[in-house]
This record gives C-alpha cells, sequence and structure tokens, in this order.
C-alpha cells in the first residue's frame, strides 16, 4: 500500500528542537504484505551539526502477523550515512538487528535473532533483543509490598518459585504503538491496572535513537496512576565476530572490561540476591582491567556455578541516578569491534547466555541454533529483588504522578 509521504523528501530539523514526525503502523495493518512503504532522510540545515545526524533514513516493512492476536508485526530500519544500521520490531520493542561495519569496512550484523515474529512469539527462549518489563530479572516467590500491600506475580521461573522478566507475559510479548522521529523510533505501550499482577495504568515508552557515529541510545520514560514498581531494560544478545558464530563457547574469546563496577550482589541458589555486597577484587568477577571471558568462565567459585558461568548483578561505581556512566567495554579481536554500555541505572547483568542452546529453540537468521555461550548481555537495571531487599536503596518505585526517566546506550566502534 503506497503512503503518502515522498521517499525521496528530505526533513530540515534544528537540532535544539528535532520535530517529532509521527507515524502509526496500525495506519497500515489493514493490507499484507506490508513492504518498504517508505523512507525518510533527515538532514540538518544551517545549523552546524551535519555530523550526527544528517543522512539518517528510516524505513519500514512487514514482519509477519502475530498468531494470538492477528495483529501484524512491523520492522524499522534506521540506517546511518556510513551504512551502519538498527532494527527494531514493534513486537516487544525489539532491537532484531545491529550492523556495523568492522576493521575491514565489513558490515557485520552483531546481534542474534530472527528473520519474522513468528520465533519470538512461539519460542521467546532468551527474550532476544526485547524490552524488558514492567520489572527485569528476578522478584523472589513473585511477591513484592508496596504501601502496605502484598502484591503477587506469576512465578514463572525455578520451578514456580521466582518471577523473572515481567512473566510469561511481560512487556516482550507485547506488540507497541510506533511513531517515526527525525532521528529514530518511538515505541508505546499502555499496560492497565492489575494486568500481570502489577498496579497501576502505566503509560510506558521506549525511544531509540542511532547516529552517525554508531551511538545506539535507548530512552525509558514512563508514566503511572498509581504507585507500582517499573525495572526496564534491554535484552540484546552480542557476538562481535559476528551472529553467525552461533556455536557454543564462540564468544568466550572476548576481551571484557568493567571499569566502573567494583562490587557485586551475592546470589542465592536461584540466583537472587541475599542482600550482600561483595568486592570483586580477588574474584572471576574481576574486569577492572581488561581479559578474555574465557580467562575466568569455568572457575571453582560458587557463584559462576550457581550462574552455570557469568550471570551476575554488578553494581555501578558513583551511581547516582543521573549522569551517564559508561559500564562495559567488549571488543573482538577478530572483527575489531568494539561495545561500549553506558547508563544512569544503578546496576547491570553480564550474562554469559549460559542457557541457550535448548531444543526448543528456532534457528536463528543464519539458519543454525544460537548454541550455549554464543553471546554476551549487558543488561543495565535496578538491583534484581530489590523490592524485597532491604540494603537496596533503589528499588525501582514509580509513584504516582511521577515520571521515570532512565537511558542504556550502547556506542560501536573499531580498534585494531
Amino acid at each position: 500500500m503506497p503512503v503518502d509521504f515522498n521517499p525521496n523528501s528530505s526533513f530540515y530539523v534544528n537540532p535544539a528542537y528535532i520535530q517529532h514526525y509521527l507515524l502509526q503502523p496500525q495506519m497500515f495493518m489493514d493490507t499484507e504484505p506490508l513492504q518498504d512503504t517508505f523512507e525518510r532522510s533527515v538532514k540538518i540545515k544551517n545549523h552546524g551539526d551535519t555530523s550526527l545526524y544528517g543522512g539518517i533514513k528510516i524505513s519500514q516493512k512487514y514482519f509477519g502477523t502475530i498468531s494470538k492476536t492477528g495483529e501484524k508485526a512491523v520492522l524499522y530500519t534506521i540506517k546511518n550515512r556510513n551504512g551502519a544500521s538498527v532494527d527494531l520490531s514493534t513486537f516487544g520493542a525489539t532491537i532484531t538487528s545491529v550492523k556495523i561495519p568492522d576493521k575491514d569496512g565489513n558490515i557485520k550484523d552483531v546481534t542474534q535473532g530472527y528473520n519474522n515474529v513468528g520465533p519470538y512469539e512461539k519460542s521467546p527462549i532468551g527474550h532476544a533483543g526485547s524490552t524488558i518489563g514492567p520489572y527485569a530479572n528476578k522478584i523472589e516467590n513473585g511477591k513484592f509490598f508496596l504501601n502496605g500491600k502484598e502484591y503477587t506475580l506469576e512465578c514463572n521461573k525455578d520451578n514456580g518459585t521466582t518471577h523473572s522478566h515481567g512473566g510469561t507475559q511481560g512487556f516482550d510479548t507485547k506488540n507497541w504503538k510506533a511513531r517515526i522521529l527525525a532521528d529514530g523510533v518511538e515505541f508505546t505501550y499502555e499496560k492497565k491496572d492489575m494486568e500481570n499482577g502489577y498496579p497501576g495504568n502505566l503509560k510506558a515508552k521506549v525511544t531509540y535513537k542511532f547516529d552517525n557515529d554508531n551511538n545506539l541510545r535507548i530512552i525509558y520514560s514512563a508514566k503511572s496512576d498509581k504507585d507500582t514498581i517499573l525495572n526496564m531494560t534491554n535484552h540484546t544478545y552480542f557476538n562481535l565476530d559476528g551472529a553467525e558464530n552461533s556455536k557454543e563457547n564462540s564468544v568466550l574469546e572476548h576481551i571484557v572490561t568493567l571499569p566502573n563496577s567494583s562490587k557485586y550482589t551475592v546470589n542465592n541458589s536461584k540466583a537472587v540476591p541475599t542482600g550482600e555486597i561483595k568486592e570483586t577484587k580477588d574474584t572471576p568477577f574481576d574486569f577492572s582491567s581488561p581479559k578474555k571471558i574465557a580467562d575466568d568462565i569455568d572457575k571453582d567459585f560458587e557463584q559462576l556455578k550457581i550462574g552455570s558461568g557469568f550471570d551476575q548483578n554488578y553494581c555501578i561505581d558513583n551511581y547516582d541516578g543521573k549522569k551517564m556512566i559508561n559500564i562495559a567495554k567488549v571488543k573482538s579481536e577478530k572483527t575489531g569491534i568494539v561495545l561500549n554500555v553506558s547508563t544512569n541505572l544503578p546496576g547491570f547483568q553480564f550474562y554469559s547466555a549460559n542457557h541457550l542452546g535448548k531444543s526448543a529453540q528456532p534457528n536463528g537468521k543464519s539458519g543454525s541454533r544460537y548454541e550455549k555461550r554464543s553471546a554476551f548481555c549487558i543488561e543495565p537495571q535496578f538491583y534484581p529483588n530489590a523490592i524485597n531487599t532491604e540494603s537496596f536503596k533503589e528499588k525501582g518505585i514509580l509513584k504516582k504522578g511521577e515520571e521515570y526517566n532512565r537511558e542504556i546506550k550502547y556506542s560501536f566502534s573499531v580498534e585494531e
């Protein structure tokens, strides 16, 4: 179906006020298939900022029909003038690919994912690339108290004893509304009061912005009409050698530095924090200096055994809830691709994909199944189970009428 936009048109915007151009994917849902319906180019004119946004192009196409609802998923592509791009699906407000030039100038897709919405809906193993919420990571026994009232959530993990990543009907299973911005895509979802056990009618927003310096910003905002808990993150699986490297242990040669995390939260046998915080020094969790994932992943250390490898929440040094702090640098010597991660959240999960490789997993984009330790995740977050843990000061509580504002930035570059 043609759209009433000139595919060759350019939009001239002032960087001090980026105009939001609206486009609801529902406008195109009554025809199938939804092919590339338009392409928008962005130019910054006469304002001295041609480097950041000039040449950004955004396109969309049909990504498949969601079997449970009959809705159509839409895939958006943000492409910069260097040939790098990010693909984003309305289903789960999900990153389905990030394509970055390597040290030889070849474009590499560095994220695991699938070619259509079907595998995301039918076999959502690992929450690949999705927006996680309402509350990321684990809540022990699926219960929490807020304002003196107890709330009970679905226990979908650890043989029905913990609530994890928002449950089986979390944000990663919803088809979000979308609109095109000058430099990105904004996704919105309205959660009803007590949906999936969480109080409050919540208006959640996730905005992805991608620039010519290969910075991908993920901006989270939300408001609720009741006090509630909220802890949104992104669950992208990265392999900087290229996502086609799907074999077991294929990520272990990546070099990791976690420069601002001198402490970690100690887990119980279900990988739920006990409330104790320990120093990373003299443990396998110490990445203050660069080292390969392989160096310590199989060390004889109780916390590693609980996670079957790296699967730990790190505490961010000098966190204040406002400034963006660099929390991770990961490099592939093979491609030269480097990922830097920064956030204004208090912690992050470093996960070495120890539980991939299940028989129920569908094949990925390259045609093969993603196996154990074929990727890594950096998931900024409030500490797991913080709402039930007295020693954790930041609880992830969103008060009625207040606005939730947090951010994650994935920055890609190349080093020889």
